[in-house]
C-alpha cells in the first residue's frame, strides 16, 4: 500500500495532463479504524480497517468530471485519468468551474498550532476493550437501569493531501477518539433508553469512562415515566445537547448551493437582522484540538476566521469558488470534498454567542412549556423556512420540571424562531459546534 499520499496525487496530475485534462486537482485520503463494542461485561466486537483512496477532478474548458480509485498502481491511475476526461468531455458546461488562481492560494501555515493529531502510540483493543467495559459498568451502578444496548470505544486516524495544477501541494492528518453508551430502564411498553457520548482529537480531553455510562444511565432514569405534553403554544428550550441541530437549519439556509439556486428562506437577508443584536456568529477554522479545524479548504485557499452573524446581522454566505463566481462574490475559504465529488461549501467550527442567564434561569423564565432533549425526523421547507420536529425532553411549570414527555410535535417558521431567541450561558467550548440552550416562545406543540 502507498504510504506517501503526496506521490499519489503528484501521479494523478501527471496522468490527467497526459490524457488531456486542461486543469486537475487530486486529492488523496487513507485511514485507520479500530472500534470495540461490550456487552454484559464482555468483548461483543471488534473491527479494525485500514483504506486508502484518491479521487481526481479533471477541467477541459467549462466541463468538469471526478473519478475516484482504491487502486493504485501506474494502470490504474492511468485508468482514472483517461476516464476522468471521457467523462468531462461528455458533462454539460458550467462556466463557474474552475482552479483558483496562484494569487488566491494558502502559501504557509503551521499545522502543529492546531493540535489535530495525537501522536502518541496508537491506541490498542486491550485499551478500547478497558473503556467501554469501565463504560458498561459505571452505568449498570446507576438504580433502576435493566440493561446496556451497547458501550463501545473507538480510536482513528486520517492522512489527507490535495494537489493541483495551478501549484497547491498540502496535506495534514488527524485522530479522533470516542466513547459511547446506551442505557435502557423498565421493560416493554414502559422501557426508555438514553446515551451519552464524546469524541475529541485527544484522548486526554476525553470524558472518562465512568462519566460516559453515568451520566447515559442517568438520562434515561430521568425519561421514565414520560407521557405526551399538551396541545398548545408554549416556549421551547432547546437543550444545549440538542440546540446546534436547530442553528444547523440556519447553517443549510446560508450555504452557497442553496442560494445560488434560489432555494433558501434566506437568500435575500444579507445585511438584515435574522437574530436578536446579543447573538453572533463566529466561524473560526483554527481553534486548536477541534475538529472542525483546518489550515486550508479543499480548493486550497486559507481559512480564516470571520463573522457569519454579527450582532444579530446576516454578513454573508458560507462559499465555495463556484458558488462564489455564481452569486459574483469572493469564496469564504469553505470549500469540502470527498474523493468522487467536486468540491461544495461546508462549515468547519463555529460559536454561538453565550448569554447572560445559566440554564436554570432560563428554565425559571420560561414558566410553562417544553425543555427538548432529543429530536427526531426532520420537516424543514427550505423556501419558506416552516419547521417540524418530533421531540421528546421534559414538560415545565412554574419553572420547574415536573414530568418527562414524548411522542410530541414541535413546529415554527425558522424566520420567527430564530428573530426572538435567548440564549442560556451553557455553550460548551470542547466542540466544534459551540451552541448554548435556547429559549423561543411561541412555538405550536402538538402532543395529547
Amino acid at each position: 500500500m502507498h504510504k506517501n499520499l503526496s506521490d499519489l496525487t503528484d501521479q494523478l496530475l501527471s496522468e490527467a495532463k497526459i490524457a488531456g485534462a486542461q486543469s486537475a486537482d487530486a486529492i488523496a485520503v487513507s485511514g485507520t479504524n479500530l472500534s470495540v463494542d461490550v456487552l454484559n461485561g464482555a468483548l461483543e466486537n471488534i473491527e479494525r480497517s485500514e483504506a486508502i483512496e484518491v479521487g481526481l477532478r479533471v477541467i477541459i474548458g467549462n466541463k468538469q468530471a471526478c473519478v475516484a480509485s482504491s487502486l493504485f498502481d501506474k494502470n490504474s491511475l492511468h485508468e482514472v485519468a483517461n476516464r476522468a476526461v471521457q467523462m468531462a468531455n461528455q458533462s454539460l458546461d458550467d462556466p463557474f468551474i474552475g482552479l483558483a488562481s496562484k494569487d488566491q492560494l494558502a502559501k504557509s501555515w503551521n499545522i502543529n498550532e492546531l493540535e489535530l493529531y495525537d501522536s502518541k502510540k496508537e491506541t490498542n483493543p486491550t485499551e478500547l476493550e478497558n473503556a467501554a467495559l469501565r463504560s458498561e459498568r459505571a452505568a449498570l451502578k446507576v438504580k433502576g437501569i435493566s440493561r446496556i444496548q451497547s458501550a463501545s470505544a473507538s480510536y482513528s486516524t486520517q492522512k489527507m493531501y490535495l494537489s493541483a495544477s495551478n501549484g497547491f501541494s498540502g496535506g495534514y492528518q488527524r485522530s479522533n477518539h470516542s466513547l459511547s453508551c446506551v442505557a435502557i430502564s423498565g421493560n416493554g411498553l414502559a422501557m426508555e433508553r438514553d446515551y451519552c457520548s464524546d469524541s475529541k482529537v485527544f484522548s486526554a480531553n476525553l470524558l472518562s469512562p465512568e462519566e460516559i455510562g453515568k451520566t447515559a444511565s442517568e438520562r434515561t432514569i430521568e425519561r421514565e415515566g414520560a407521557r405526551k405534553p399538551k396541545t398548545g403554544s408554549f416556549p421551547v428550550i432547546f437543550h444545549e445537547r440538542i440546540s446546534s441541530s436547530l442553528i444547523g437549519s440556519f447553517l443549510a439556509a446560508i450555504n452557497g448551493s442553496s442560494i445560488a439556486l434560489g432555494s433558501s428562506w434566506l437568500k435575500d437577508s444579507i445585511g438584515e437582522r435574522v437574530f436578536p443584536k446579543e447573538i453572533s456568529i463566529i466561524e473560526n477554522p483554527h481553534r486548536p484540538r477541534i475538529s472542525g479545524s483546518r489550515p486550508f479548504d479543499a480548493e486550497g485557499l486559507p481559512t480564516r476566521k470571520r463573522d457569519i452573524v454579527n450582532k444579530g446581522i446576516l454578513s454573508g454566505w458560507t462559499l465555495d469558488l463556484t458558488t462564489g463566481r455564481k452569486l459574483d462574490m469572493e469564496s469564504t475559504s469553505n470549500a469540502s470534498r470527498g474523493t468522487s465529488s467536486p468540491p461544495r461549501p461546508g462549515i468547519t467550527n463555529i460559536s454561538l454567542s453565550n448569554g447572560d442567564k445559566t440554564f436554570n434561569q432560563l428554565l425559571s423564565s420560561m414558566g410553562t412549556g417544553l425543555l427538548v432533549t432529543s429530536m427526531i425526523g426532520s420537516t424543514i421547507n427550505q423556501n419558506t423556512g416552516d419547521y417540524s420536529r418530533g421531540a421528546a425532553g421534559f414538560w415545565v411549570e412554574n419553572g420547574e420540571i415536573v414530568y418527562p414527555v414524548n411522542g410530541c410535535t414541535i413546529a415554527g417558521n425558522l424566520r420567527k424562531m430564530f428573530s426572538s431567541m435567548i440564549t442560556a450561558d451553557d455553550g460548551n467550548q470542547d466542540y466544534n459546534v459551540v451552541v448554548p440552550s435556547l429559549l423561543i416562545d411561541g412555538l405550536t406543540i402538538a402532543g395529547k
